[in-house]
């Protein structure tokens, strides 16, 4: 599909209805709850088949209508241009006074990103904002034997090996579709909550030791991060494996990785991996690893949340993930990746994960 052309005869089509007097609509994929599902054959959480409508000739319609078509004519632009233009880019290049009028195009950049949302849902999912050429705030980075070309440049393009970068490995931008992976020399990646944890592994030697890609998402995942490790799994048949604080935050951090998120379930099938493995933390750690005395209290938003958890059906399906969710609400106890330092600093790299990883113990 392309986009441009695509986009293009969009705004013609609508462009000749105005001119004619005619009534204008676009119809979105409706991202109301009500319309998100559960797909257990394929281990995503995806929008339904509703639709919404957005009408030009209606009051309370007209202004998100406007937002959403000035967003894709600026698009249109970038997309000629090859050029690439951030969120915030995005809401000062879009944001003016209407003619005969004190309103503004766009208020605040949270509209700009619900217009630059509309316009992926009006693909239905099939196109993403970093194919409209629309960056976000980069998060995440990866370190491992890796060859790495970046095409991002016009132009020009950067071959690289993360591990050969620093103990810093290389920062994931927002845009992973310009990305192309010439080699792997690993067997897995491993993914991890805390940046700490990540510089701790890559201090021990771990990724060489153990032949595996680390990627520190710094806490909740961003887009690019999630997309890079979709690539890496459907792309170049990586397992995924995760290594989160035990807390019901880690856990939730782990199942937007798995299943997809609520609020993106229109692009689960490019953001996210069913068949990721969980390694830890669990709370069997506590008494595999003799770990009672560096346990932190859980709070009461940490209990309700575990509570939240455990009604959605792409976690609760698992025996494995309620046990461990009403035992930690039961416990009201926490433990962070850091506490495994009360052992030594190499425990984890040393013992903790090649133990698990060999032997595979999991949480599904």
């Amino acid at each position: 599909m392309d986009l441009h052309d695509a986009l293009l005869e969009k705004l013609k089509e609508i462009y000749e209805l105005l001119k004619e007097g005619k009534e204008v609509k676009i119809r979105l994929s409706s991202r109301g709850f009500l319309n998100i599902r559960f797909d257990e054959v394929k281990g995503l959480i995806k929008l339904g088949e509703k639709l919404s409508e957005r009408e030009f000739f209606n009051a309370a319609h007209v202004r998100r209508f406007v937002q959403t078509i000035l967003v894709a004519s600026r698009v249109i632009k970038l997309l000629e241009s090859g050029k690439h233009a951030s969120q915030r880019e995005m809401y000062y290049q879009l944001k003016h006074h209407l003619p005969f009028s004190k309103e503004n195009t766009f208020e605040c950049e949270a509209e700009t990103i619900k217009a630059i949302e509309d316009l992926e849902r009006l693909f239905r999912g099939k196109a993403i904002r970093e194919q409209f050429h629309i960056t976000a705030d980069r998060r995440g980075a990866l370190f491992g034997d890796i060859v790495i070309v970046d095409k991002s440049i016009p132009g020009e393009f950067a071959e690289f090996v993360p591990a050969k970068l620093g103990r810093g490995g290389w920062a994931i931008p927002s845009t992973i579709e310009e990305i192309e992976i010439k080699d792997i020399n690993a067997d897995y990646v491993l993914v991890i909550e805390s940046a700490a944890m990540y510089e701790r592994l890559i201090e021990e030697g771990f990724p060489k030791k153990s032949r595996a890609i680390l990627i520190t998402t710094q806490g909740q995942a961003s887009r690019g991060v999630r997309r890079l490790l979709n690539r890496l799994r459907y792309e170049y048949n990586l397992p995924i494996i995760v290594f989160n604080d035990c807390d019901p935050w880690g856990f939730y951090i782990y199942f937007v990785l798995k299943s997809g998120s609520m609020n993106l379930a229109y692009l689960s099938e490019k953001l996210a991996i069913p068949d990721a493995k969980y390694v830890g933390m669990c709370l069997e750690d506590i008494k595999r690893y003799r770990l009672t005395n560096v346990l932190e209290k859980l709070k009461e938003v940490d209990v309700k949340r575990a509570k939240e958890m455990l009604r959605y059906p792409w976690i609760s399906r698992f025996e494995e993930w309620k046990r461990e969710l009403s035992k930690m609400i039961e416990l009201k106890v926490r433990l962070e990746q850091q506490a495994l330092a009360s052992k030594s600093l190499e425990f984890v790299a040393e013992k903790y994960l090649p133990e698990k990883i060999e032997n595979k113990i999991f949480l599904p």
